[in-house]
């Protein structure tokens, strides 16, 4: 499928993937029914009348708020412009957790009861809370984040692949590349919890393929000088570092990195980067060693998406969260109108439809998706983009592909 296409012709060709004439043609001839909405579609919890609401936990002022912002604008730009099966308008109910798990349980308890499913859920140790909960509601989840647990969580949606096969993805470009041999030293610095131990068996499995040798250093999230973290990693003689943090920590990594005149590639999981990271005092260290395995594209691929965002929020730099909302968005509105063609808006039925999802095609905006198989990566594939002085702070360095060590970390 063209990247040039509009955002609306994407969509429009990718709901024929799932969705007949039927459904356009029900919606039509429905006369309105009670509420409003279809006579011929069941509902129960988070519709009224030709409106859905879709709920969404993100982290708005935390240490993934950039990313979290434009996610979030993301996915309300695509609904403005999209309805489902042409009758129902969607509205999202964001609230912000500030990245703490605490409070993202506590706003979910008060959203559940209003709420047909979750467009987001940023942060992989809020899903997991979140998950039981998910799970009783019947509540289909797409997360902000690619943690391999949360493919165990019946409803939830990882799009993309899970980070233990995205960082493995990033080590075979490197080797591809002559960016890392065997028998090189690698250091990897990471969080506590989901998000940095699933990316940390990506590296385990890396180092044993490839005969390297590994040196782990944990961090919380709120640690943020990296002074002593990147000194013990030169002084184990790393030839490559590898980040599964956010972008505070990658900004002090560049700057002690820089300082210590270590001259060294760097791999980041792809949640590590931010765009005004480049308006900093380490740009160039980043723009010529930071490599981000992604399950995003970049909007030199969709220059359709980055017109209408500065539009809108011409104010704001924009992240490639932007192109993301707009692929989770886009998931969601073939899960749903699915479910409408089935005649079925529910909960049960909504998730239904997200069981019998596969071969999921955003029109590049993601990677391919297979589907939702319980413990299974929902995709082998991998973009890896580069820092660079173009909207959204990356350039696509490197088309989606399928590294050697993804097929065996999936059980293949």
């Amino acid at each position: 499928m063209s990247s040039k296409k509009t955002v609306r012709a994407i969509v429009a060709v990718a709901t024929l993937a799932v969705v007949t004439a039927g459904c356009s043609t029900k919606a039509e001839d429905s006369g309105g029914g009670s509420g409003g909405g279809s006579s011929d579609v069941a509902t129960d919890v988070g519709i009224e009348g030709t409106t859905i609401t879709l709920g969404a936990l993100t982290d708005l002022t935390g240490v993934f708020a950039a990313l979290g912002n434009d996610i979030t604008n993301g996915n309300s730009l695509f609904w403005e412009e999209n309805k489902v099966c042409d009758t129902y308008d969607v509205e999202i109910d964001v609230q912000d957790t500030s990245y703490n798990v605490q409070t993202a349980v506590q706003l979910y308890s008060g959203m559940k009861d209003n709420v047909l499913g979750m467009q987001q859920t940023i942060g992989s140790s809020i899903n997991t809370a979140l998950g039981a909960d998910y799970q009783a509601d019947q509540v289909i989840n797409f997360p902000s984040a690619w943690g391999k647990t949360l493919t165990e969580i019946p409803g939830t949606g990882v799009l993309g692949a899970t980070y233990d096969i995205e960082i493995a993805n990033g080590y075979d470009y490197l080797l591809q590349e002559g960016l890392l041999a065997e028998g090189d030293t690698v250091g990897h610095i990471y969080f506590e919890g989901e998000y940095g131990e699933n990316a940390l068996a990506g590296s385990e499995a890396a180092a044993e393929a490839y005969g390297l040798e590994l040196a782990k250093v944990q961090i919380k999230a709120t640690d943020s000088d990296m002074t002593a973290q990147v000194t013990q990693l030169a002084a184990a003689g790393a030839d490559v570092i590898v980040l599964t943090v956010a972008p505070p920590q990658l900004a002090s990594v560049a700057a002690v990195v820089q300082a210590q005149g270590l001259d060294v590639p760097i791999l980041g999981s792809n949640p590590v980067f931010a765009p005004g990271l480049l308006e900093g005092p380490t740009a160039d260290i980043l723009k010529k060693n930071l490599y981000i395995a992604s399950p995003i594209s970049a909007f030199d691929e969709h220059p359709e998406i980055l017109e209408a965002y500065q539009a809108a929020f011409p104010e704001i730099t924009p992240s490639l969260g932007v192109v993301f909302g707009y692929g989770m968005a886009e998931t969601m509105k073939q899960v749903l109108d699915s479910a409408c063609e089935e005649g079925d808006l529910t909960r049960e039925g909504v998730l239904a439809a997200f069981e019998g999802l596969s071969d999921v095609d955003t029109g590049g905006l993601i990677v391919p998706l297979r589907g939702f198989e319980s413990g299974k990566s929902p995709s082998l594939e991998s973009y890896i983009l580069k820092p660079d002085d173009v909207p959204g702070g990356a350039s696509l360095l490197q088309d989606a592909f399928t590294g050697d060590l993804a097929s065996t970390l999936d059980g293949e």
